[in-house]
């Protein structure tokens, strides 16, 4: 055999049984990392501690992506892109204790309720980002999207499946209960989602209607009742009153045209798979 060969063949063989153990960081960062452990004079200890920590990081990274991928959010956002101060109403330590996660362990629901506008959603996707950093299964859906599927899978046979995968996840957030009625049946449904969830999973609604107005979207006082029932016994509510920020951003917009200055506005963080760049909490 050549020297070439013999220089070539480890690395080959090295490459090959990295990508069998599934440690594609480790493939990609283990000649640099020896580079730089031996410009430090780091022995080999370190040098393998090193690989496995940047290996351990990439990998929770990795998981994170997955599962924000797997709760289908509209799009990602984080608190530190929430305008709290244009929302005096909300109990900012309550929010960020929340996002610490300890309610879904305690299997705690949070209600949002609120103004059209004034980022209600906004603090429910933040909450669910938290969630799939800290490790959590999480679920985005809007109540009317959410009985449209439960309606189709009872249509076709595959309801039980579908109100096990609901059941199963860790934090179900329900976006937007009030916006639309519901049908009697849509709201059987819906209520169900949420009886089989109680004390066993953590659920976050958000809705414009004070509780007393639930009945219109819901279209009985008794299933009402049996449904405040369980999603307030063990709740945290957030009450988000004041201007809708789209109205106060068509606002801005056009004080700018007149020469106004740039606005302190919440932005919205997105989560770039390409790069792999998650917005803090």
């Amino acid at each position: 055999m050549s020297p070439a060969r013999e220089d070539t063949a480890p690395s080959v063989l090295l490459a090959h049984h990295l990508k069998q153990l599934k440690l594609p960081t480790v493939l990609r960062e283990y000649d640099k990392v020896a580079r730089e452990c031996a410009q430090s004079g780091l022995d080999h200890s370190r040098y393998l501690l090193r690989l496995v920590e940047l290996e351990l990081i990439d990998r929770e990274r990795r998981l994170v992506e997955r599962r924000i991928r797997a709760a289908r959010f509209p799009a990602v956002k984080s608190l530190d892109t929430f305008d709290f101060a244009a929302i005096p109403s909300l109990n900012k330590m309550l929010v960020l204790e929340l996002a610490r996660c300890g309610y879904i362990l305690g299997r705690e629901n949070v209600i949002a309720l609120g103004n059209s506008g004034t980022g209600k959603t906004h603090v429910a996707l933040a909450l669910g980002l938290a969630a799939c950093q800290k490790g959590f299964s999480v679920a985005f859906t809007t109540a009317a999207s959410l009985v449209n599927q439960l309606l189709e899978a009872r249509d076709e046979r595959r309801l039980l499946r579908l109100q096990r995968e609901l059941a199963a996840v860790k934090l179900l957030i329900v976006d937007e209960l009030g916006y639309v009625p519901l049908s009697s049946t849509g709201a059987e449904l819906l209520f169900e989602v949420f009886s089989q969830r109680y004390e066993r999973g953590s659920t976050v609604v958000t809705s414009n209607l004070p509780f007393e107005d639930w009945t219109s979207v819901l279209g009985s006082e008794r299933l009402t009742g049996a449904l405040l029932d369980r999603l307030t016994h063990h709740v945290s509510i957030l009450s988000l009153n004041g201007d809708s920020y789209r109205l106060r951003a068509s606002r801005s917009r056009r004080g700018r045209t007149d020469g106004g200055a740039e606005p302190n506005q919440a932005i919205a963080a997105t989560y770039n798979p390409e790069t792999g760049e998650i917005p803090p909490i």
